[in-house]
């Protein structure tokens, strides 16, 4: 019982329900490797006693971190405080990078009391107010109390003093109620940039292609947005891990996908010769991809792209151009300077900051400090090609709402970083080492998984002032129309595996939601954007509910989306929810024609990971389809009947467009047919994941030139094209 209790007081599960009606215990040894990575010993029952008895008799006046929203009742830490205590919000400072106040507000005094009338609430400076009166009775709901004064969105301090003069002081998130919403009926397009090869790529594909497509898409088909996977900081090496979901850094982008030719000092290269031969291999990579079947190879990409940057880097900047970088160096800040440095070590020491020399191992150390004057000259560079890269993600954008796309550039947030990348080694207190985030034992997966991705300690975080989140969500948000956040669950609770143990022995670790979705909230309401949350899988009751509440969109994979509580079946368009985006397939997911031919069935048991034979796999997967297309057919979607393909994959999107969802994504390989998945979960070699080219249906790669003319494309983009409202003759009623 005392190692129950003392998990339960830092957040960690002892026990995990993976369906209603079933309940796992987790090993002790678990519990007690987890609360390890928390900084608590609970190594033996002694061990436990005393922590137990040290966090019971710690008596917090305020949690690390309160929320408030705007129009909605204090939390208990606050309303609750004893009467007659003095309460004082010091603003946020408008010098934080990227802050929209042009100064801050003077500090608020206030006095929580019962019955007892208001102290005088002043700013320093002024004369004090007239006591506000007593309410008679309590609060409405949704109503503070009359004496506290709303501070204006941000994250401050506020300090409590107490009539027995105790004092706290804790950082207080002050959010809007939701985060702004996309307007109903968008539609886009979901795509894996690398993927994208235009006749200008270096091999893969690169923010020119995306603003290009953003460009086409908003104003040919008329779409609202486009969806990319994340563009994070990769680890580098040979080879480079190419899951875009296990990055070194999620604060900053990958120069990788820097478009070389749109860089301004490109043109004032004077060693053009060796530009030409860097182009010129460039285009061999490309055509390597697109007509001899090579994969893409992110690090050939990238060794002739460095080449390239090192001399654009050489080409002093304008004036205005200087003042832009010194700019961006100053709000980045710190945070910059640590990636820059990062980046500079990994060169000399390799990728790995756990084998680098143990001084280097500390950001803080001596030994770092004099690296980072050494380095000087690569720290500026790398900080210089993080700069390139906002700027061009900045005009993708530009050029998406130039286009008339309603929301733009959807970005996406991996669930967490590797562990040996910048993130992990500029905040090492931050994260939970020794441990892996990855998901439990479920219907799809019985060993459960392992990301190999350290998680967020949800107690440094509260202590901190969610710093770390924040100014990761700031960065993403910076240059976004919308942000998906993968796994969004992660904002309530994660998978946490001990190092060495199976999936299976690992546990749940709870976060703080409330001050996780206040932040998400706020700069989301600072930067105006749209959030997305991908809600697939095992998903705790309660948590599709709170994301609603503030606005944060689910995610519908049609699919999935049977009637679980009834009869099983595929659910009808009007049951489907409002708030999603409603999709047909995602990059983890078999495309829309794979699906509906059942290739992927074959794919996976050549691949040996059926857990069935491939008749029992393949009867089930065309008794799932089968259904479906019977709904498409009844709803009169599919009137090329049986045997249609391309007609089949439009009366998928047709039925999309009929669900009330506020957003509709197209996988963009599904426009040309493609076949083959962006990444087969449950495989690392056997099958190039994050690596193929968008391609045809007869599996022959495609441009994005070629896609754009496809007819099969123009066809599908006609279904979820708006309709005109129909205009009567003259003399004639409409109905």
């Amino acid at each position: 019982m005392g190692l129950s209790r003392l998990a339960a007081l830092h957040g960690v599960a002892t026990s995990y329900s993976p369906s209603p009606d079933v309940t796992v215990s987790v090993p002790d040894d678990t519990v007690i490797a987890v609360l390890a990575a928390l900084g608590v010993d609970a190594g033996t029952p002694a061990d436990v006693r005393k922590c137990l008895a040290a966090a019971e008799s710690r008596s917090r006046l305020l949690p690390p971190t309160v929320v408030v929203w705007a129009g909605e009742p204090l939390p208990p830490a606050l309303a609750g405080l004893p009467p007659g205590s003095t309460v004082t919000v010091e603003p946020e400072p408008s010098d934080l990078p990227g802050h929209p106040a042009a100064r801050p507000p003077a500090p608020l005094s206030m006095r929580a009391r019962a019955a007892a009338p208001a102290a005088p609430v002043a700013s320093p400076g002024e004369a004090a107010p007239e006591a506000v009166p007593a309410p008679e009775a309590p609060p409405a709901p949704g109503e503070a109390p009359a004496w506290w004064i709303p501070p204006p969105h941000g994250v401050h301090r506020v300090h409590v003093r107490t009539p027995d003069n105790r004092r706290a002081t804790a950082t207080l998130v002050a959010a809007p109620p939701r985060v702004p919403q996309p307007p109903e009926g968008t539609h886009g397009f979901l795509v894996q940039l690398y993927s994208l090869l235009s006749a200008r790529s270096w091999g893969m594909g690169d923010l020119g292609d995306l603003a290009d497509l953003a460009v086409w898409a908003g104003r040919s088909v008329g779409s609202g947005f486009v969806q990319v996977n994340p563009l994070h900081a990769a680890v580098p090496g040979k080879p480079t891990d190419p899951s875009p979901y296990r990055p070194s850094s999620r604060r900053f982008p990958d120069p990788v996908h820097l478009h070389v030719e749109s860089i301004p000092e490109y043109g004032h290269v004077r060693d053009r010769a060796t530009l030409d031969d860097l182009r010129q291999d460039a285009a061999a990579l490309s055509e390597a991809v697109l007509n001899k079947g090579a994969l893409i190879d992110r690090d050939a990409v990238w060794e002739l792209k460095r080449q390239a940057l090192e001399l654009v880097a050489q080409v002093p900047l304008t004036p205005g151009r200087r003042a832009d970088y010194c700019d961006f160096l100053a709000e980045q800040g710190q945070a910059l300077e640590d990636h820059g440095l990062w980046c500079a070590l990994a060169e000399v020491h390799g990728p790995d900051w756990h084998t680098w020399p143990e001084a280097l191992r500390d950001p803080r150390s001596p030994g770092t400090a004099r690296a980072r004057s050494e380095l000087l000259d690569r720290v500026d560079f790398h900080c210089r090609l993080a700069w390139l890269t906002a700027t061009q993600l900045a005009a993708a954008q530009r050029s998406a709402e130039d286009a008339g796309m309603a929301v733009g550039i959807v970005h996406d947030l991996a669930v967490g970083v590797h562990p040996a990348g910048a993130d992990t080694w500029s905040q090492q207190e931050a994260f939970a080492h020794g441990m892996s985030v990855g998901a439990p034992p479920d219907a799809f997966n019985a060993r459960g998984q392992d990301w190999g991705l350290p998680p967020w300690r949800p107690d440094v975080l509260a202590a901190t002032g969610y710093a770390a989140y924040r100014g990761l969500l700031r960065g993403l948000l910076a240059h976004a129309g919308a942000l998906r956040i993968d796994h969004v669950m992660g904002l309530f609770r994660l998978w946490w595996v001990p190092e060495g143990r199976p999936p299976t022995d690992g546990t749940y670790v709870a976060y703080d939601a409330e001050a996780m979705l206040a932040v998400l909230v706020l700069e989301a309401h600072r930067a105006g954007t749209s959030v997305v949350g991908e809600d697939l899988g095992t998903v705790a009751p309660g948590v599709r509910e709170a994301l609603a509440r503030r606005g944060v969109l689910g995610t519908s994979v049609l699919w999935f989306e049977r009637d679980w509580e009834g009869d099983g079946r595929p659910l009808a368009p009007e049951k489907w929810r409002r708030d999603c985006l409603a999709t047909a397939t995602t990059h983890d997911l078999p495309s829309t024609a794979a699906r509906l031919t059942g290739d992927h069935v074959t794919l996976r048991h050549r691949l040996g990971l059926l857990t069935r034979s491939l008749e029992e796999e393949l009867t089930a997967d065309l008794t799932d389809t089968a259904e479906w297309l019977a709904l498409l057919a009844r709803l009169r979607m599919l009137p090329e009947g049986d045997g249609d393909e391309e007609a089949a994959v439009r009366a998928v999107h047709r039925f999309l467009r009929r669900t009330p969802a506020r957003m509709t994504g197209v996988w963009l390989p599904d426009t040309v047919g493609d076949r083959r998945p962006q990444n087969l979960p449950g495989t690392w070699d056997q099958y190039p994941n994050w690596r193929l080219p968008i391609a045809d249906a007869e599996g022959h790669p495609v441009t994005l030139e070629e896609i754009t003319a496809s007819p099969r494309l123009h066809a599908l983009m006609e279904v979820l094209r708006p309709r005109k409202p129909r205009t009567a003759p003259p003399g004639e009623r409409r109905p």
